[in-house]
């Protein structure tokens, strides 16, 4: 019994309160605004998104472009044969690989693969290009591809360095800045930057879990002839919550094993839609085609930026995505930083862009032209519908209609992204527990009560938006305006890196 007291009283005193107090009374602001005032907080959001979109989007578009050219060249230049740490890989390279994919926006993958071709094909702008046929299934790609990866790489392999060689046992965003800014991250400085940090990755996952989870909740209701409702939507929330919790309660041991069993559902529910679904040939052909569209007008599509607003296709999607994949970049990089202990930062680099690249491109090509098939092929009128207020819940749930099988296949499309969910919030909820500790080394694990703790939390801001019933274009704005002092904390994270990258080179 007095140990336990002690052990409370031990982990009180190592706990950063002031990381653990503001972001929970502002979640509960946040809950209460959006819950009492849904209006009005969506009239806020939509003012705010324009600004930033219209007036701030080159600075999304810059640093988009800046950070893919930092992780090349770091990765081929004399910073890429640093090893993180000296011991030996932990992990083979198909844990670490599916560890890296599982760990980021993975449940978010699977549902934009399946409508994000439909959401671009009544955009004037894709007509204006060519079409649907070779720009609706071209831009995915490039949304999730190398610029988005880029924002987690380039952090990443900071962290790594950060963790691995230097040692240091303050897991936060702040302490990854010290190089530059010095003893100003032990004061308001650093409190400052490891609160914007929180609050922008509590905005991510309430925007991934308040876009996708309807999905979930219209699958169930279609399988098994349920009701389907708000309240079914939170008992998935909860569920997802409690899967992820356990695996958290198990450690790294449950979490690699969790992101092993996500890639075999993942490979399964791939292999479902392109065997199952007859369209093999076309899926593979437009994917091959649409990989070649986008490596030739990759540099066009990175720099244009529509600066008479003839459409607002720049401002409305890729400002929406650089900034998506910032607000997550909070926690994930952290996590892809820890285990790669005994990589160097080129096999890092090199490593997380092949298998980020490589599962979210084939997730994009099998599910997202299976749906472009039966648009083009078929006449089933996905892109009207959710052009005419449908959602995309919905949408999906029409396409999937027309494979064999189709309740079997839509139970294995649940189960897929609720343990991608899962381990996504896995690797979170690990690093966000860290940030509530004043110090904790690498090697030393957050109390499992305090990973419980942000769990719960985690939960919260969704269940709100969801009760608001926001529109997509609203918890989009929330990534955006909560993407923007992140971008200047990365450049700070960057500069860094470097400035404590040379010195360590130059002692060795």
């Amino acid at each position: 019994m007095k140990q336990t007291t002690k052990n409370k009283l031990k982990l009180k005193e190592q706990l950063d309160w002031a990381s653990i107090i503001i972001p929970l009374a502002g979640i509960i602001i946040l809950v209460v605004v959006f819950m009492t005032l849904p209006e009005q907080s969506t009239a806020v959001l939509q003012t705010v998104r324009d600004f930033l979109g219209n007036v701030c989007g080159i600075y999304y578009a810059w640093l988009g472009i800046g950070i893919l050219c930092c992780t090349l060249y770091i990765a081929f230049s004399k910073y890429g044969s640093i090893k993180l740490g000296g011991e030996e890989q932990k992990y083979s390279s198909f844990v670490w690989g599916a560890m890296i994919f599982t760990s980021t926006m993975a449940a978010d993958i699977l549902f934009y693969s399946l409508c994000e071709w439909a959401l671009y094909a009544k955009e004037p702008y894709i007509e204006q290009m060519g079409g649907i046929q070779k720009w609706a299934s071209t831009y995915p790609l490039f949304h999730w591809g190398p610029i988005a990866w880029s924002f987690y790489i380039v952090l990443a392999v900071a962290f790594g360095f950060m963790l691995h060689v230097r040692g240091c046992d303050r897991q936060k965003f702040s302490e990854a800045c010290r190089p530059l800014l010095g003893d100003i991250v032990d004061g308001v400085g650093g409190k400052t930057i490891d609160l914007i940090a929180i609050f922008a990755l509590i905005a991510g996952t309430a925007t991934t879990f308040s876009l996708a989870t309807p999905l979930l909740s219209s699958a169930l209701s279609r399988v098994f002839s349920l009701p389907n409702s708000i309240g079914l939507t939170i008992v998935i929330l909860i569920l997802i919550a409690f899967i992820y919790i356990m695996a958290v309660w198990f450690g790294m041991k449950g979490i690699s094993k969790l992101a092993s069993y996500c890639t075999y559902l993942f490979f399964a529910l791939l292999l479902y839609v392109l065997l199952g679904g007859g369209e093999g040939r076309y899926i593979i052909e437009t994917g091959f085609s649409a990989i070649g569209n986008l490596l030739q007008n990759f540099i066009g599509m990175a720099t244009w930026m529509d600066p008479l607003r003839d459409t607002n296709f720049v401002q409305n999607w890729t400002i929406y995505y650089w900034a998506y994949w910032m607000v997550w970049c909070v926690a994930t990089p952290f996590f892809i930083g820890m285990i790669s202990r005994g990589r160097t930062i080129r096999n890092t680099i090199l490593g997380g862009y092949g298998w980020g690249l490589a599962g979210t491109f084939t997730s994009f090509i099998i599910l997202g032209n299976y749906g472009l098939a039966q648009q083009m092929k078929y006449g089933l009128d996905v892109a009207d519908f959710i052009a005419r207020g449908g959602s995309c819940a919905d949408a999906i749930l029409k396409i999937f209609e027309t494979m064999p099988w189709n309740n079997i296949g839509l139970l294995l499309l649940v189960i897929t992204m609720i343990a991608f969910y899962s381990t996504t919030f896995d690797s979170i909820t690990i690093v966000i527990a860290s940030y509530s500790y004043k110090s904790l080394p690498v090697n030393q694990k957050a109390d499992k009560k305090v990973c419980a703790f942000w769990a719960a939390m985690f939960i919260c801001f969704p269940i709100a938006l969801i009760f608001a019933e926001n529109s997509m274009y609203s918890l989009q704005s929330v990534s955006i305006i909560a993407a923007f002092p992140i971008g200047f904390i990365v450049l700070l994270i960057i500069a860094s890196f470097f400035k404590d990258a040379n010195k360590y080179l130059e002692k060795e």
